[in-house]
């Protein structure tokens, strides 16, 4: 036992895994922190420390492989073949991480939350439904009519999306109303 806390890899792989640690709790505690400031949900909280725990693991776990220098050559060609497998699955499937990126921003920047009644301008598929959730790859919403939704969470950066309040429609919605019927006015 002594000679293996004597090897010079000891006090690296513990000053790693000790910031790792750091890291991921303050990331947490600040979550924690925004998430009461901007009245997020307790689970959106969970899947942001969630994914950003897998990372953080991830890179400590290759840096710690690396300070132990175990076979360093074939660790790289591993590592190098990995990435190059994932790549090309990504690539393949950019949604897959187009939503998680979307999943983080909407995370941060959301002006609307659960339980809110949204419009979403979409020219070939409108939707007017309340907010049921917000998961790391999707938003739940359901409609007037009892249908669920899953809209893909990079959709919703890219559409325009109004916030009903208290509306039964969009103003947006009213306009073409008013085009149309010109009783309306």
């Amino acid at each position: 036992m002594k000679t293996f806390l004597n090897q010079p890899e000891v006090i690296p792989t513990l000053i790693i895994l000790i910031i790792a640690f750091l890291i991921h709790r303050s990331i947490i505690w600040s979550a924690g922190k925004l998430s009461k400031k901007v009245e997020r949900s307790k689970l959106r909280k969970q899947y942001l420390n969630r994914y950003v725990g897998y990372v953080i693991w991830t890179m400590a776990v290759i840096a710690v492989i690396l300070v132990w220098s175990l076979k360093r050559d074939g660790f790289l060609v591993a590592l190098g073949s990995t990435f190059a497998v994932v790549g090309v699955a990504l690539f393949a499937n950019w949604s897959i991480l187009s939503n998680v990126t979307a999943s983080f921003i909407l995370y941060f920047t959301f002006p609307y939350k659960i339980g809110d009644r949204v419009r979403i301008h979409d020219k070939d598929l409108p939707v007017t439904a309340v907010i049921e959730d917000i998961k790391g790859f999707y938003t739940i919403l359901r409609t007037a009519e009892g249908e669920l939704i899953t809209y893909p969470n990079n959709l919703l950066l890219q559409k325009g999306v109004s916030i009903l309040y208290n509306r039964e429609e969009s103003i947006f919605d009213i306009d073409k109303h008013e085009e149309t019927d010109p009783t309306a006015r």
